[in-house]
This record gives structure tokens, sequence and C-alpha cells, in this order.
């Protein structure tokens, strides 16, 4: 698995810093209430427009509920088509702002350029990618890093439960996943496969993750995987299954997520902005205010804060930018 720590070595940078300085409890906020973020707020106008991960939206949802109460005049419109999709989008500069799961690829940052865009990356949140299967299931108490490649690497023959421990049982198994347009879809199978992207095309894909929830709760036999506030907002309806890295099972909690054992499916999630977006009042003011409630609203809808001390790293270079 030595790609998987290259990989998750290169996911991590910018971000290193404050994940040394993480404790496992995050830091308390509050939530501003009356624009303290926002420079005349009440005078701003216009669009400000998103895209992308699924995962990162109900953060940016929350966001996008919140400010129109110290900015009324401002429309933000958040929409869902997968880091990929959203990338697509950003670049050819239709959307001020993507959410996204997993960092801008190579292909992604050329592209850019070739097309004008200037961006600036934002970490926003930590994120464990969380392995569900239905309540029915009483055979599977955890699972290996290693059994979940044998599961989900190209070409697998897996299909029943008994091909990946003969003790359970001879029941087809089905499987839900992120699909191919996902952020979460890439770093899932850059850690478990070695190569993003690389996966088995015969599962139940949805860049909806909503979808994956409802399909999984319904289906005795299911397996899938997405991001950790979906499972905590469907907790009575899936079972979560603890993951071993190598050092034993390991359940992703907010502190085993924020202090790395969950190893490897916790990541950083961001935004980027536009240098475009940037410009326009209403969307930098936005971004100044998600950076400002980022520590309260983050954990409010299921997700790990960042220290606060990266949300203000991320101030200093929005100021620059």
């Amino acid at each position: 698995m030595q790609q998987c720590s290259t990989f998750k070595s290169l996911i991590f940078i910018g971000v290193s810093l404050a994940i040394s300085s993480c404790s496992n409890e995050p830091e308390q906020a509050t939530i501003p209430q009356t624009g303290a973020a926002i420079d005349a707020g009440a005078s701003l106008s216009g669009v400000v427009s998103l895209d992308g991960s699924s995962t990162v939206f109900p953060i940016s949802e929350a966001m996008a509920e919140e400010f129109p109460k110290a900015a009324p005049g401002v429309r933000v419109t958040v929409g869902v088509s997968g880091t990929g999709g959203g990338f697509s989008k950003f670049i050819a500069g239709e959307i001020d702002i993507n959410n996204a799961s997993r960092p801008i690829k190579d292909s992604e940052k050329e592209a850019a350029t070739a097309n004008g865009i200037e961006y600036l990356e934002i970490p926003v949140a930590y994120d464990g990618l969380s392995i569900v299967v239905n309540h029915e299931n009483t055979w599977v108490d955890h699972i290996t890093v290693a059994e979940l490649q044998l599961i989900w690497q190209p070409g697998s023959t897996v299909d029943s439960w008994d091909d990946v421990r003969p003790e359970w049982p001879a029941q087809p198994l089905r499987l839900y996943g992120p699909g191919t347009d996902s952020g979460t879809f890439d770093y899932f199978t850059e850690v478990v496969n070695g190569e993003a992207g690389a996966s088995r095309p015969d599962y139940t894909a949805s860049e909806d993750d909503n979808v994956l929830v409802q399909g999984i709760s319904g289906d005795e036999n299911s397996l899938g995987f997405f991001g950790y506030a979906y499972y905590t907002a469907n907790q009575d309806k899936l079972k979560l299954i603890p993951v071993d890295g190598g050092n034993g099972p390991i359940l992703p909690s907010p502190a085993s997520i924020n202090d790395g054992t969950y190893a490897p499916l916790s990541r950083p999630i961001f935004i980027y902005l536009s240098k475009s977006g940037a410009q326009k009042p209403q969307v930098r003011s936005f971004v100044e205010f998600y950076l400002e409630s980022a520590p309260a609203l983050v954990s409010e809808v299921g997700y790990i804060s960042l220290p606060l001390e990266s949300y203000q790293e991320s101030k200093t270079a929005l100021a620059g930018f």
C-alpha cells in the first residue's frame, strides 16, 4: 500500500501544520449573527454560485442558508454534480466556487491555466469515508483495507459475502458507492486500490449520497461507502463498520478522524474560489462569512472542524487573493 501512503501525504499538503496541532475535540466557536465577516452586508446584491461535491454540499448548503441573514440581497445557489463535474464547470468559468472532496488534479490545473482561471484552494473540514451495511447485517463486525480492495478492485470476482470471508453467508453482495465524478470515489479508489478511478464497474453508483443511503438501508445484502456526515444523519437506517488499516479495527468518529487514527480513510475537504469570483463583492463576502462561520457550522452538520488557526490562514490567503 506504498502508493496509498504517498497519496495520503500529498492530499494533506497545505494542512499538515494544522493537523499537527489538532486536539481530539474540535474548538468551539459561534456562528456570526450579524454579518461579522461582512462589510456593509445589507448593501450587497447579486448571486453566488457553487457546485461540486455531494460530500461538501451539507456544509455549503448551511452557509447558503445563513448568509442571507446578513446579506439579504444576495442569492446563493448550491448544486451537486460531483467534485469532477463541479471542476468542469469551475474551469469553464460557469461557477464562482467548487465544492471538492479531493484536491484539484494536475489535468484540471492544466485546463484551468489554459482557460485563464486562477483559484484559491481553501480547506474547510475533515471527513472520514464511512463503510456501511444494512442494519439487518449481523455477520460483519469489521472489515480490513485488504478485504475492501478484494471487493472493489478492477476485475474483482467477489459476488457473494463468503467470497470475502468463508464464514460469512453465501448470499449475494450488492455494492453501492459514489459515481466516477465524485472526489470521494477518487479518494477511496486511490487509498484502497492504489489508483484513483480504478474500480470494478458493476455497482450502484450515484453522485447523490442520499440515493446511496436509501439503497443500502433497503437492501440486507448491501455494502457501500460515503462521507461520515451522511452516516451520522442516517445512523438509524445504517450500520457503521470499523475499518482495520493495519492497527486494528477503528470506527470513524470526530476524535479518530481528527487525530488520524481512522486511517487511511480520513481526509480534508475543500472549496475552490476563482479569481473572477473573488472580485465580486458578494462572493468575496460569502467566502469571508464561510471561514468565519465554519468552526461552528461544520460541526453542526456532522463534519469535523479544522483548528481555528487553519481558518485564519485561509482568511489571510483570501485577503491577498
